[in-house]
């Protein structure tokens, strides 16, 4: 299968849990698009990368919302506050699944949402999809129905 993404995606994720940073990395090894990954732990250690005045952003950031020290949503706070920062695409990648959280999150401008599956075949669909999108919208905001990324999500974009 030909890759969608032109070049090298530069893919950061934060996220506490060591098991579920693993797994996305295997996931993303078996996609077909080259990458490069970063992981951070907590959003302190993610705001002081990204705060970093000679790093180059990630195109797409992958914000898990529970973590300690600084939570997701204190993160993307900050992230839409800061001038050099508010533009990055941030995909919110979390087991949280509250209505009234994701249309604040959507209202705050992030790009896409995904509640992580159980599922290793839907997690590698739902992570190669929202890839896909981000790397085909040029950053356009979704309309709201398609904020949230699941596995109905994929077999809507592919009838």
């Amino acid at each position: 299968m030909p890759s969608l993404v032109k070049s090298t995606i530069n893919i950061l994720l934060a996220d506490d849990d060591k098991d579920d940073r693993e797994l996305f990395k295997e996931v993303l090894d078996e996609l077909p698009f080259s990458f490069r990954l970063e992981t951070v732990y907590d959003g302190e250690q993610l705001m002081q990368l990204l705060n970093h005045a000679n790093k180059q952003l990630p195109d797409v950031l992958f914000l898990d919302l529970n973590m300690p020290r600084k939570n997701g949503f204190e993160c993307f706070s900050e992230l839409r506050r800061n001038e050099n920062l508010k533009k990055l695409p941030v995909i919110i990648f979390t087991t949280s699944f509250e209505p009234e959280v994701i249309n604040l999150l959507y209202d705050k401008g992030a790009q896409y949402y995904i509640r992580k599956p159980n599922d290793y075949a839907q997690l590698k669909k739902v992570i190669h999809l929202a890839i896909t999108l981000i790397s085909q919208t040029n950053l356009i905001k979704p309309p709201k129905e398609k904020f949230v990324i699941s596995q109905a999500s994929f077999q809507n974009e592919h009838k």
